[in-house]
């Protein structure tokens, strides 16, 4: 809805309130201020107030097949109750719900060490203070001082009178007080939008700090997935240095062939350099951990650990929740509403800019005269402006602010599509690898009695030692498959931590 700018402030033009001298200084400077007050008052902001922009969440997730995802409980009387952001819902230290001590200190280093989240937090204190900067707009500005000058006026000047004195002291101590009084709310729906835009901030900070925490999270499971395929590596190795030693003794009594030793050997080169390309990948892991956290690279390290421990439940709460926990979903909704300031801010333009001001204090040329009675100075004046032309200018500032508002609400929207979409995408890598997880270890014990017949086979001497060697490679193929699930199992449950929103809720935004 545009506002149009009113009949009246067309006729005021630019021009100057006569100063009036009949009342004192006290009585009219109440009395204007008085009046200033009362119009203010009475006077409504400019521009369309804000109101969020409308998202209909589901009202259930589709994805939540996975034994690792605590759904919401069943709804009371077959409808879902409204819910606060925080019911059933993960809490604080998000990631303390693993139970891994290592993890927890690594993920506490990223609030004080990490330069990432240390500069989204300045940009916030900086848009803080753009809150008190455009608040001091609603509030007179006071000046004061004192000014001594010396004067000596030209003796051949216009309208000289002879023997008068050409030289003179000129001493003030006089202050100065100019107020704009918000009539039309531009200055409030400037404050309104610095704290909006600071919320934002406020948001943007924990989009950071939940990002960071994850991606801690991420690498550090993955680290400890390759510690457990270094395990399984490592027993292969001892497994096939036995092998080959029991097949040199074999060659050397007459029962083995030179070929037999041949491919036992290249099957435990095989596994020695497999091992040592886990390492290399976990070493860059180590790195990025390190980073996260910025640690000393050149000294830190963290020990071996497989990833042994169960996968924890993460609750998943109801879709409405989703709008409320993610601080990206915050962010850009305190962004649409900062954009719908402007609007209000461009639509003030139209009208008139009033200005009250003031001056008082005392002038002599001496100094035993300066701060008496009859030395007192002062003035009271106000002003009102009305911008007549501007070829369109105002006009197509407003649109522009109305557009930006349409862009920045479809952003909204589109961000909380993607985020249900987050979801459901880490849901549904959480069912499927649990699916796959399960059909994975049927595998493994397949190919682990494959590998046992196998084995006693070709001691008995009924087979060669290529089916061993076959048997061999596919077990540790199917090992080290269930073991990047498992790992990627864990991975999943952080992205679908993150994608809720870790323990965030928009009720710690400032306010």
């Amino acid at each position: 809805m545009r506002s149009s700018p009113p009949n009246f402030a067309r006729s005021i033009g630019a021009r100057q309130v006569p100063q009036v001298s009949f009342l004192s200084p006290g009585s009219l400077a109440a009395g204007t201020a008085l009046l200033a007050v009362t119009l203010l008052a009475g006077c409504k902001l400019v521009g369309p107030n804000y109101n969020r922009p409308g998202y209909q969440a589901p009202t259930a997730y589709k994805e939540t097949g996975a034994s690792a995802v605590v759904p919401p409980p069943n709804p009371a009387g077959g409808a879902w109750q409204p819910a606060t952001p925080s019911d059933g819902m993960l809490r604080g230290k998000w990631w303390e719900i693993y139970n891994d001590p290592q993890l927890n200190k690594l993920e506490d280093l990223i609030a004080t060490n990490n330069p990432s989240l240390r500069s989204a937090v300045e940009t916030y204190l900086a848009a803080r203070d753009q809150i008190t900067a455009a608040r001091s707009a609603l509030y007179p500005s006071l000046s004061a001082g004192p000014s001594y000058v010396h004067n000596k006026l030209s003796e051949n000047r216009p309208l000289s009178v002879a023997g008068s004195p050409n030289q003179f002291n000129d001493l003030v101590l006089a202050g100065q007080a100019s107020w704009e009084p918000d009539f039309f709310g531009r200055i409030r729906r400037t404050v309104e939008a610095a704290r909006a835009n600071t919320q934002a901030s406020a948001a943007d900070v924990a989009t950071v700090d939940l990002a960071l925490h994850a991606e801690m999270a991420s690498a550090y499971f993955q680290l400890r997935g390759l510690d457990s395929q270094a395990r399984l590596l490592q027993v292969t190795v001892t497994n096939l240095e036995q092998q080959l030693a029991l097949t040199q003794r074999l060659l050397d009594g007459g029962v083995a062939t030179a070929v037999d030793v041949a491919q036992a050997q290249t099957q435990l080169e095989t596994v020695r350099a497999q091992l040592v390309d886990v390492g290399q990948a976990r070493a860059q892991f180590e790195h990025a951990i390190g980073t996260i956290a910025d640690l000393d690279l050149s000294t830190f390290s963290i020990a071996p650990l497989p990833l042994d421990g169960p996968l924890p439940k993460v609750p998943l709460g109801v879709p409405s929740q989703l709008l409320e926990r993610r601080p990206d979903i915050a962010a850009a909704e305190r962004r649409t509403a900062a954009a719908n300031e402007q609007i209000g801010i461009a639509v003030s333009a139209f009208y008139p800019t009033i200005s009250l001001g003031g001056t008082g204090g005392f002038e002599s040329s001496h100094g035993g005269t300066w701060i008496q009675g009859p030395s007192s100075l002062w003035s009271l004046g106000a002003q009102a402006t009305e911008l007549l032309f501007d070829a369109g200018l105002r006009h197509a500032l407003t649109d522009q602010a109305r557009h930006a508002y349409e862009a920045q609400a479809a952003s909204y929207r589109n961000t909380v599509i993607l985020a249900f979409q987050d979801v459901e995408d880490q849901l549904s890598s959480l069912r499927i690898l649990e699916q796959e997880s399960g059909v994975e270890q049927k595998a493994v014990a397949s190919a682990q009695h494959s590998f046992d017949l196998s084995n006693q086979r070709y001691k008995g001497g009924v087979t060669s030692y290529l089916e061993v060697l076959t048997a061999e490679a596919t077990l540790l193929q199917d090992q080290r498959t269930a073991i990047d699930l498992e790992t990627r199992q864990f991975v999943s449950s952080v992205g679908l931590v993150r994608a809720l929103g870790g323990g965030w809720d928009a009720t710690q935004l400032p306010k």
